[in-house]
């Protein structure tokens, strides 16, 4: 192994849904970015071309959108989990979204052309790749289906069940954002669930 040991979390996580060879991990590797940037970093400027995937090692990322003047938050990404816009980052469009760091964050960025030619040389790669957009298809739809079908206490649950110190690391503002609730929706939520 010649790639940074770092990486084991990034190959342990993406195991979830392929395994990789050797020498695939170290192609995958030796295009991986690695960067410790502040809080408040802006990846992603809204009305920019998304170019990179992110893999946050380290931190806690959210993607937003301006609309009607309101901020909106629309993703939250944890560490192990993965940041960007996938429609821009796949068709090479500007996307409405930004992404950025509500922590100090260790991220790994894999860039649209160096994938694109790993696609070229590795089938495995190019699995992982067509995986990786899968399962990013069916969180949007999860998302969509969530903030459509699902109650407020149940959206609130749900991220406390899926990521329980999220309530303490992002801005109450943020969170209620994300779950499509004001402020005082959720101070109220979050008392009713407190004892």
């Amino acid at each position: 192994m010649s790639y940074d040991p770092a990486l084991n979390d990034f190959f342990e996580t993406i195991k979830s849904f392929i395994t990789l060879s050797a020498d695939s991990r170290e192609a995958l590797a030796s295009v991986m970015k690695r960067s410790e940037l502040p809080k408040g970093t802006v990846l992603v400027h809204p009305g920019s071309i998304c170019k990179y995937i992110y893999y946050i090692e380290k931190g806690l990322t959210r993607t937003w959108y301006v609309k009607d003047g309101k901020d909106v938050t629309d993703w939250i990404s944890v560490e192990r989990t993965f940041a960007t816009s996938i429609v821009s980052f796949v068709t090479g469009q500007p996307d409405i979204r930004g992404i950025e760091l509500l922590e100090p964050a260790i991220i790994w960025a894999i860039g649209h052309d160096d994938i694109q030619r790993l696609y070229d040389s590795s089938h495995e790669i190019e699995r992982f790749g067509r995986l990786l957009v899968s399962l990013g298809l069916v969180q949007m739809q999860q998302r969509f289906d969530e903030l459509h079908f699902a109650t407020a206490r149940d959206r609130y649950r749900r991220l406390m069940e899926q990521h329980p110190g999220i309530i303490q690391r992002a801005p109450l503002g943020i969170i209620a954002s994300y779950l499509g609730i004001t402020q005082e929706t959720l101070s109220r939520i979050r008392a009713d669930f407190s004892f």
